[in-house]
């Protein structure tokens, strides 16, 4: 039987260039990140299925990859057979929930407020399709054990810094908060069970458009009439008009307070505004969130928000929470389709040699020699073709080429 040797739908095999512009990206990243303070930490791929399943990850939670028991454990003759008796762990769909495991696991080994980053593979058996896959790369900060405004300030202004470390520049954050759009509902008389609907179709605004965000709501149960007066009460809302739909007032003063620092820190490098639909899909939000979207791409580069519940559900208390996720794979395709180049801190020498004519000896130390003069050096026999071959290694991102003949080295012209 002929074994299939592509990967497996979903996932990806990457070339040594599509490697070196990722790892490019990431430690440009780090590197911005570590100097706004941030610690890199590590946590597993694999958690416990009671963890990954009792969390509030949204539409996540149906695309957990599930892991069958093992050796004795596993039981596949049982009459009672059900998906509790045979799967105990799966991979992680996020970092976040890592980290709130983490930090219940280590709070007494880590500083307050603690400031972790993490990069990182996140999976989720999603139907593969352009630009959607099964594994891709993470980038997130967070910040635990703050509650004020400036955890928030530190992220977005942290997360800016970091993409325009990677040569991305036309974007724009967009800041709101979950509290203030369910104040507004409720001004409107909506029940509090439709809220999240209500909160979920509002959201999906910018991609769907206006009269389809109504339809939706109609569709839901909800009173025509009640549902256009609101959406149009929405559609102009502004920071200015929130309070008076009964927004505490606590609630816009922080809002404003982080916008307005926010703006005054991106100094008209990138626009910061209110987006009063703004929800984001993780139902572990309770309060600010924001995102980060770019003109090339149209869509979201990086997005977060403040999750003050959901470590306290493993310690029994309170721990203010707030982080910001970078979409490290939708950055690769924008840099990518621009034909970016990550610049190299030395040359890439291509040291082309025949056997016939150079022992083993003098190309290894030919090749040394040009190494110990700063030079990322590979030892390649030459081709028949030499011009197919040069332009081949040029496209790999090559920028010298020597011959070694006779224990000589004649570069190229």
């Amino acid at each position: 039987m002929k074994i299939n040797v592509n990967p497996v739908k979903g996932m990806r095999d990457f070339l040594p260039a599509e490697v070196r512009l990722r790892e490019y990206v990431k430690s440009k990243i780090t590197e911005t990140y570590e100097q706004q303070g941030f610690s890199l930490i590590e946590t597993p791929a694999v958690e416990n299925i009671e963890l990954l399943t009792n969390s509030e990850g949204g539409d996540n939670l149906q695309l957990i990859f599930k892991i069958l028991k093992r050796g004795e454990q596993l039981q596949l003759g049982r009459a009672d057979l059900s998906e509790e008796s045979i799967v105990d762990c799966g991979l992680r769909y996020d970092l976040t929930l890592p980290l709130s495991r983490f930090y219940a696991c280590n709070k007494d080994k880590l500083p307050t407020p603690f400031k972790a980053m993490q990069i990182g593979t996140v999976y989720r058996a999603e139907r593969p399709q352009k630009g959607r896959y099964r594994a891709f790369t993470q980038c997130d900060i967070d910040i635990i054990g703050d509650a004020s405004p400036l955890a928030e300030c530190e992220l977005i202004h942290a997360t800016a810094k970091a993409l325009q470390s990677v040569h991305l520049q036309d974007f724009v954050v967009k800041i709101s908060d979950r509290r203030l759009l369910a104040a507004v509902i409720a001004s409107f008389g909506f029940a509090p069970e439709a809220v999240p609907s209500i909160c979920l179709a509002l959201d999906k605004s910018d991609k769907i458009g206006w009269d389809k965000v109504l339809q939706e709501l109609c569709e839901g149960g909800l009173e025509a009439e009640q549902v256009e007066q609101f959406v149009s009460a929405v559609r102009g809302l502004s920071l200015e008009t929130v309070l008076s739909y009964g927004v505490p007032a606590s609630i816009y003063d922080s809002l404003k307070e982080v916008i307005d620092t926010v703006a005054k820190l991106a100094d008209g490098k990138y626009q910061v505004i209110f987006s009063p639909t703004l929800v984001r899909g993780m139902g572990y939000y309770t309060g600010m969130v924001f995102e980060i979207a770019t003109e090339g791409l149209g869509l979201a580069v990086a997005g977060g928000g403040r999750y003050d519940a959901m470590i306290g559900k493993w310690l029994g208390t309170m721990v203010p929470a707030v982080g910001f996720s970078i979409g490290f794979e939708r950055i690769i395709l924008l840099l990518q389709e621009r034909g970016f180049v990550p610049p190299s801190s030395c040359a890439r020498i291509a040291l082309l040699f025949s056997q016939e004519h150079d022992s083993l000896y003098s190309i290894l130390a030919a090749a040394e020699a040009l190494r110990e003069a700063g030079h990322k050096v590979s030892t390649l026999p030459a081709r028949h073709k030499l011009g197919k071959q040069l332009a081949q290694l040029e496209a790999e991102g090559y920028s010298g080429y020597y011959s070694c003949v006779k224990g000589e080295l004649i570069l190229f012209p």
